[in-house]
């Protein structure tokens, strides 16, 4: 049944979790890439300015773009292109 625009109802009318291919879903304690990011000690979180990561290492690769009238934020493209 379908109550706001979303389906209700009890969890013994939907599909058991599976693969594309039809196959049950295996149950992994770690879901997510490692690290474990669902453990406090390892997640990666912010509080106003105070951050628990460096974030990274700048990147200072790139291809330089054309056309960026006032740019802010840099003029250099990164990341896969095709």
């Amino acid at each position: 049944m379908k109550k706001g625009g979303k389906e209700v109802g009890p969890a013994s009318i939907y599909a058991k979790p599976h693969t594309m291919a039809g196959k049950p879903a295996p149950i992994e304690s770690n879901p997510g890439k490692m690290p474990n990011h669902s453990r406090a000690d390892t997640v990666n979180m912010s509080v106003g300015n105070v951050s628990k990561s460096d974030g990274g290492a700048t990147k200072t690769s790139g291809i330089k773009i054309r056309g960026t009238g006032a740019a802010t934020k840099g003029l250099m493209a990164r990341g896969p292109m095709a």
